[in-house]
């Protein structure tokens, strides 16, 4: 197991490294330019380029800003906070959108999980049926409807919690963007959950064990939750991550001080080193996510682990 985590964690310093050149390259040829302002002439412009080593060839730019990056310099801002430091930005603003990601991937989960059990335990009920069709509304309907949703009916109508981030009202200001980007996860865990319990609780193993008389409670935890956990948590990996990045417009929605809003404002305004460095953090989260999935098989699974070659 300690080799085959090794070997990933190599293959994804790797992926990093291509990922940064991917973006590098798609942003060299990118449209615009940081430097739009109608007030700058052309010489400005050229200073300007000078200044910021823009004018370098690609691949000089490309190994002058990985060979920073390791020291965990992320270069300034061109436009947004001009010659500030992008990982101070990054910094204090990314606790923000990991917490809110979290707590969504926690709540969404939890209720998922929940859902998806009932339903298989009540397959083919009514209450089967309103699962399906709240799974089927959850993955159909995008979270800033939601989140539009929540913020006029919850938030503006019945004014219960904030609409508006607010730094002092933290916990209060997040419940609803965290309802808002918790009804996709829900709404997925639901449906695989509900769909692995029936193939497990229509196995053959068990049947035996319902056999010797174990508890229903302990049959569903124990036994055949255990068994549809490895396709589960496949899918919220995915999820957690799909969260961080998809929080960018229920962010602007409720005018959340996150990384996902300010990925927005940098794309707008052609800010390229914060663009590459949210890029990255987003990319890092993906693959770190997918690692700590890789290793929850084998704890989940002893037989995935045994093939891997751990003990």
């Amino acid at each position: 197991m300690g080799k085959y985590v090794l070997k990933r964690i190599a293959i994804s310093l790797l992926t990093l490294l291509a990922i940064l050149f991917i973006l590098f390259l798609m942003l060299e040829y990118m449209p615009g330019s940081p430097f739009n302002d109608e007030k700058l002439t052309e010489a400005q412009k050229i200073l300007l380029y000078a200044k910021y080593g823009l004018d370098q060839p690609f691949f000089i730019k490309f190994f002058n800003y990985v060979s920073k990056m390791i020291t965990g310099d992320f270069g300034v801002s061109y436009t947004i906070n001009m010659n500030f430091a992008v990982g101070d930005m990054i910094a204090s603003r990314l606790p923000i959108t990991i917490k809110l990601g979290l707590q969504a991937i926690t709540l969404g989960s939890l209720i998922g999980l929940l859902l998806g059990i009932v339903a298989a335990i009540k397959h083919n009920t009514w209450i089967d049926t309103i699962t399906v069709m709240i799974s089927t509304l959850g993955v159909s309907v995008p979270s800033y409807v939601f989140a539009l949703g929540l913020a006029y009916f919850v938030g503006y109508k019945l004014g219960w919690f904030p609409i508006l981030y607010n730094m002092s009202k933290a916990f209060e200001s997040s419940v609803l963007p965290t309802l808002a980007l918790s009804v996709f996860t829900i709404a997925n865990v639901a449906r695989f959950t509900r769909s692995e319990m029936i193939d497990v609780l229509g196995s053959d193993y068990i049947r035996l064990v319902q056999s010797k008389g174990v508890k229903e409670w302990k049959l569903i935890l124990r036994h055949a939750l255990r068994n549809a956990l490895i396709p589960i948590v496949t899918v919220i990996g995915p999820l957690m991550v799909g969260l961080l990045t998809g929080s960018m417009v229920v962010e602007k929605i409720f005018a959340i001080p996150g990384i996902g809003s300010l990925m927005v404002n940098a794309i707008q305004m052609n800010d390229y080193n914060v663009v590459i460095a949210i890029a990255f953090v987003y990319s890092s989260l993906y693959i770190f996510t997918m690692l700590i999935v890789d290793i929850l098989y084998g704890i989940i699974d002893p037989r995935i682990r045994i093939a891997k070659g751990g003990s």
